[in-house]
């Protein structure tokens, strides 16, 4: 390694189902200090719209949380945290925090019968405290329902072809005929932190691409995958938004798409986003190494996680990047395309996924313990 004259830019995100990103920062730092004592670090965590997006811009912005009463993906109730920057009217919230995954056991976890109904109403209870803008992190869903519940608990009605209003969720999307706008909708501007690209349908949409890890079976998957191809056709027939093809629509099982025609929200790399609103390219400027990771780096993490979108950045300014994974399936020549110096797998070969995730924190300390060792 060669000498390390400026500080080593620490800059992981969260390690889903283990640790949080100041948690896998905190961990790496330890495990350079072991290694390295003397070398200086600045602990940047980091997210791309997943799950803890909002915690994370609520630390760099100095945001005060705020508890919301809502339901979460299978309509139970729940208390929430979201964050506001008051002198700003600017809302932080993340999806996940009340229509995510992590709040459902594996028996639970069905995207046929889940919603973001929850969504809608910490989004609700923002604008009713005064947010003028929201920026919503929408990674780490249960859901697929397109956005339908959202909009739900935001006054909107959809109406299958007897006329009744359906209860909104995956299964029911392609019953809908006709959707109704509620009377009044208040002015503000949101914008939708993606964690992926993901068109809405076909084989690299929503359903396809992540019903089954939500609970999907294969012909829940084709269904859904049908069911937000009609929902899509309906919302461009009726209100002239062109959807299914848009980068960004099918995240969050189409909440993308939703929150555009229903939020007229604006679809970001939340990743960019992200770095840009923190001064994470600041602090690039002005490291000799930038340290990431995520749980898992495989053919999803080029479509704009937060991984491939530091190394991008730090390549752009010749400053190397290492990231530290749970797990690794990619080639070496997939991320020196990226533009990442060396990827390496925390996780021991054999070791189950349970206990790994149980350790996470040991495991980056250790790694990058080995890895400043291996460089002084």
């Amino acid at each position: 390694m060669a000498e390390i004259t400026k500080p080593v830019l620490i800059a992981p995100d969260a390690f889903k189902h283990a640790c949080t990103a100041m948690e896998a920062g905190l961990a790496l730092q330890q495990g350079i200090h072991r290694a390295r004592p003397a070398l200086a670090c600045q602990l940047f965590p980091l997210a791309d719209g997943g799950e803890g997006t909002a915690e994370i811009l609520a630390y760099h912005l100095h945001a005060e949380p705020r508890k919301a009463l809502v339901h979460d993906a299978l309509m139970r109730p729940l208390e929430v945290t979201w964050y506001f920057v008051e002198p700003e009217k600017l809302a932080l919230i993340d999806m996940a925090a009340a229509s995510g995954i992590q709040l459902l056991s594996k028996a639970e976890r069905n995207p046929m019968h889940t919603s973001t109904y929850g969504t809608g109403e910490v989004i609700k209870s923002a604008i009713e405290a005064g947010a003028e803008k929201i920026l919503l992190g929408i990674g780490g869903s249960a859901t697929n329902d397109a956005g339908m519940g959202m909009a739900a608990a935001l006054g909107w009605k959809f109406q299958d072809a007897a006329g009744k209003i359906i209860p909104p969720k995956g299964a029911h999307l392609e019953l809908v005929r006709k959707v109704i706008p509620p009377k009044n909708t208040p002015a503000m501007e949101v914008e939708v932190l993606c964690d992926v690209d993901n068109p809405l349908c076909g084989p690299d949409g929503a359903a396809f691409t992540y019903g089954a890890q939500k609970g999907a079976s294969e012909a829940d998957v084709v269904f859904l995958d049908q069911g937000l191809q009609h929902f899509a056709g309906l919302l461009e027939e009726q209100f002239g938004h062109t959807l299914m093809d848009l980068p960004g629509a099918g995240a969050a099982g189409g909440l993308g798409a939703g929150a555009v025609a229903f939020l007229n929200g604006k679809l970001v790399s939340g990743a960019q986003k992200i770095m840009e609103l923190t001064g994470f390219y600041k602090a690039l400027d002005d490291c000799s190494l930038v340290i990431t990771g995520e749980g898992r780096f495989d053919g999803q993490t080029k479509r704009g996680k937060l991984v491939y979108e530091v190394a991008k950045a730090a390549s752009a300014r010749s400053v190397p990047a290492v990231a530290f994974c749970g797990q690794v399936d990619a080639s070496p020549g997939d991320w020196q395309q990226m533009g990442l110096q060396q990827v390496r797998q925390i996780t021991p070969e054999g070791m189950p996924l349970e206990k790994a995730l149980r350790i996470t924190k040991a495991l980056l300390e250790q790694a990058a313990f080995e890895y400043f060792s291996e460089k002084s």
